[in-house]
């Protein structure tokens, strides 16, 4: 087998002292056709092995088997998910990827190897890596240091055993929480969403791993919140609700990726819109990393949008859009690109755009270094010229590299504590030490129910029966009954997640009777393509809870034991009679490994909960499509019989500690359109335990050229505060915060009056600031301010001496 000292060494494309362009031109220049193709596609081996159901749309309608030594001596651009596609130990999946790019740069005549792209949504999807809590809890948790320090986490462990490019994070704002896929997004504000994605970035990046930011863009606005259905939205709702994420991201995070989304935007599939991806994300934004094809969307062109007549159309338009990369594998990159270009149906110049940046990104990952070696961190003492050494022998090799370390897991708890949301209490929370505990609920014993549908353990191993799970992953009842050992654990399913059963109710609620306290636990089962109640392509219809489980919920309210609901999920639901009547309701959006015991401790009182909620709880199931970005029209009037008022409103979340809010002042009543205000205010701790505190800042406008939101999240601030102690938060609000896009698309600033509030949630804002901006009209770009400059600051106060 050839080695690494094979390699062309002494080329110019080989020498890292050279400048990027320089490098990349002198490759390119030696590159036939078939070479420079070889780099704009990937290949997904083992995709369409018969071992279960897809996990990506028409999977195994399009993975067409594809021969590896015919392929090879032209090159390869990317490996697709070594890891993600079936389960296989961590020592041995780096070893065989480290042979199989040892297969890649020994084929080819210039010695490239791949680059390998893996899922990391709520951590490596691979066997036996850290399961985190799914991102709708990142933003539960208002708090993006955690999540950057998650991604660091995630970013490393997947370096170690040779994989380059992560496809994380999701930016789509929640637009619909019937959509399937909310569990994967953020939450339904943009500034909330462009601010844990953008740590995420800036954390897996940092790690030397290349973020990808998906879905560019629009996807979550589909119709009915179908999934891959049509988006018909309005210029203004792209430009100032699903855009920004992505600009912060680009502009912030330093990303190196960006993948498009299926849908299509008012008729203009994504994956053939050069506005979005060239004009606005390359020459406005100034973007100049790779973008990335959503897995089969370019043959989507041809198949489900019906803009390209052959594969080869799909692929021309595709490159002129500014797609640079097919994945996961060659459908229309290769032959067909191929002979359209020697027919001159396609320019090549096209080829070679999208080819320059590809060799560009993989030479600032070394990988056309001449020392490059395919052994990663992980095998670093591993001798790849042994021929002993090898898959088939690595017996040796098997748990020698842990994906799931102490540290790993300490970090998901304590995400996954920061993200728990408290929604309701009568007070009844914490418990004390009850007598008697009845759990009930189909959630109760499932290790899944702590999984979101892009964790391994839900999106291969389910799919694999026999195989363990990979990760411990402590059930509820589990860690309900470590945390009370103390009290008798008494528990009844009832009914399953979405079956509709109602046999087992009664003894459920007879359970529910004979206890001191009922511990319901509901919600989801993440699955893809109907395979579960949340995730890809598992949309709902209403936002009743799934199958009987509302039936649970009324029959356990009917003895008159205190009810504390407990939602695994990933997506809000309506409750019902809960919302007034239960004792509790604690919201937990799929919390990872970690999740039972970090429920379990918000129980007893053992972790103070921060957690505010992200998305809207609905007080109806019906009244969808709303969130709480609504404009007067979109609320609640006497015009209509319908009232989407939330039961519980973005940002809202209690605690176990007091919080007292005073001081509250601004620095002016008065600012031109390019000035900046300030609001501040004291928050201080007058429980008698530690704990955190969100204050919200949201800008309204209530008379503009067009019609805007009645209340807008523009930042934030999470304080820890001690008993007793004090902190001064202010808000430098600069002008630009109030900027939207007017009649004529551009992005302004008008003069008039505005009100910056200081809230709790969305729906409760005590403290207000009413603002004149004076002067012209002003006109801004994609360089305008962002954020608020943000300062907490600890009171120190004079103590008193007796």
């Amino acid at each position: 087998m050839t080695t690494l000292n094979d390699r062309m060494t002494d080329a110019p494309w080989a020498d890292p002292a050279r400048g990027l362009d320089e490098r990349v031109d002198a490759l390119m220049a030696e590159m036939t056709l078939d070479e420079k193709l070889a780099q704009l596609y990937g290949v997904w081996v083992g995709a369409s092995d018969d071992g279960g159901g897809d996990v990506a749309p028409h999977q195994h309608d399009l993975n067409d088997d594809v021969d590896l030594d015919e392929l090879l001596p032209s090159g390869l651009g990317q490996l697709t998910r070594p890891f993600g596609t079936a389960p296989v130990d961590a020592a041995v999946g780096a070893l065989s990827l480290a042979r199989t790019q040892q297969r890649i740069v020994a084929a080819n005549r210039f010695g490239i190897p791949a680059l390998a792209h893996e899922e990391c949504l709520a951590g490596f999807a691979a066997w036996g890596a850290t399961a985190y809590p799914i991102p709708l809890s990142w933003g539960a948790t208002f708090d993006p240091e955690i999540v950057e320090r998650m991604a660091r986490r995630i970013g490393d462990d997947m370096r170690s055993v040779g994989v380059h490019q992560g496809l994380a994070p999701v930016l789509d704002v929640v637009r619909d929480a019937r959509w399937g896929r909310v569990e994967e997004t953020i939450g339904e504000d943009p500034y909330l969403v462009g601010t844990v994605g953008t740590a995420y970035v800036r954390g897996l990046e940092s790690a030397g791993v290349i973020a990808t930011l998906k879905h560019f863009v629009g996807y979550s606005a589909s119709k009915a919140g179908r999934n891959l259905a049509p988006v018909s939205i309005g210029p203004r709702e792209l430009a100032d609700v699903l855009l920004p994420p992505f600009e912060m991201a680009v502009r912030e995070g330093g990303v190196r990726s960006v993948m498009n989304a299926y849908t299509d935007l008012d008729g203009v599939p994504s994956a053939g819109d050069r506005t979005l991806l060239t004009e606005l994300l390359r020459e406005t934004w100034g973007f100049d990393g790779t973008v990335v094809a959503d897995y089969f969307t370019i043959a989507f062109l041809k198949l489900l949008h019906g803009t390209a007549g052959t594969w080869a159309e799909a692929a021309e338009a595709a490159l002129d859009a500014g797609i640079d990369v097919e994945l996961p594998t060659v459908k229309t990159f290769g032959e067909p690109l191929r002979l359209a270009v020697e027919a001159g149906a396609v320019d090549v110049s096209l080829i070679d755009t999208a080819l320059r940046r590809v060799l560009r990104q993989k030479a600032e990952l070394g990988l056309l270094d001449a020392d490059w070696s395919p052994v990663p961190l992980a095998l670093a003492e591993v001798d790849l010229t042994r021929t002993d050494v090898d898959v088939s022998h690595a017996d040796g090799l098997r748990g020698t590299v842990d994906l799931d370390s102490a540290g790993n897991r300490a970090l998901a708890r304590e995400l996954a504590e920061r993200a728990i949301v408290l929604v309701r209490n009568d007070g009844s929370l914490p418990l004390a030490t009850p007598g008697v505990i009845a759990v009930v609920g189909p959630n109760l014993a499932d290790p899944y129910a702590m999984l979101g549908c892009y964790s391994f353990p839900t999106h291969v191993v389910s799919q694999h029966p026999g195989v363990e799970l990979g990760i411990r992953i402590p059930t509820l009842l589990e860690a309900l009954q470590a945390e009370f050992p103390d009290s008798e654990i008494r528990w009844a399913r009832g009914t399953s997640v979405d079956g509709g059963e109602t046999d087992g109710i009664a003894e459920a609620a007879a359970v529910a009777a004979s206890a001191d306290v009922a511990i319901l636990a509901l919600g989801d089962r993440a699955g893809l393509f109907g395979r579960g109640t949340s995730g890809e392509g598992c949309d709902a219809e209403s936002l009743d809870l799934p199958g009987a489980q509302q039936q649970l919920v009324d029959a356990v309210l009917d003895t008159g034991t205190p009810a504390v609901l407990t939602l695994l999920a990933g997506r809000p639901y309506a409750l019902g009679r809960a919302v007034h009547e239960s004792a509790a309701i604690v919201q937990a959006f799929f919390a990872g490994e970690e999740g039972a015991p970090a429920i379990a401790g918000v129980l007893s009182g053992r972790v103070n909960p921060s957690g505010r909620l992200p998305v809207s709880i609905p007080a109806g199931a019906g009244s969808q499509p709303t969130t709480y970005l609504a404009a007067p029209l979109a609320r609640a009037s006497d015009v209509s019989n319908v009232d989407p008022t939330a039961a519980f409103p973005f940002g809202h979340g209690l605690g176990y500690s007091e919080f007292e809010w005073d001081a509250f002042d601004g620095d002016a009543a008065e600012i031109a359109t390019d000035g900046t205000v300030t609001v501040r205010l004291r928050v201080r701790n007058t429980g008698i335990r530690s704990g955190a505190d969100v204050v919200q800042l949201y800008l309204h406008d209530p008379v503009a050229s067009v019609v805007r939101p009645v209340q807008r999240l523009i930042g934030y601030a999470r304080v820890e505060l001690e008993p007793g102690a004090a902190a001064d938060v202010s808000f430098a609000v600069p002008a630009d915060l109030a900027s939207f896009t007017g009649r004529d698309g551009r992005r302004i600033v008008e003069p008039g009056d505005i009100v910056l509030s200081i809230g709790r949630s969305s729906a409760d804002l005590p403290f207000a600031q009413a603002v004149r901006l004076t002067g012209p009209v002003r006109e801004l770009d994609h360089t305008r301010r962002l954020h608020p400059e943000v300062l907490v600051e600890l009171v120190v106060e004079a103590s008193v001496i007796d």
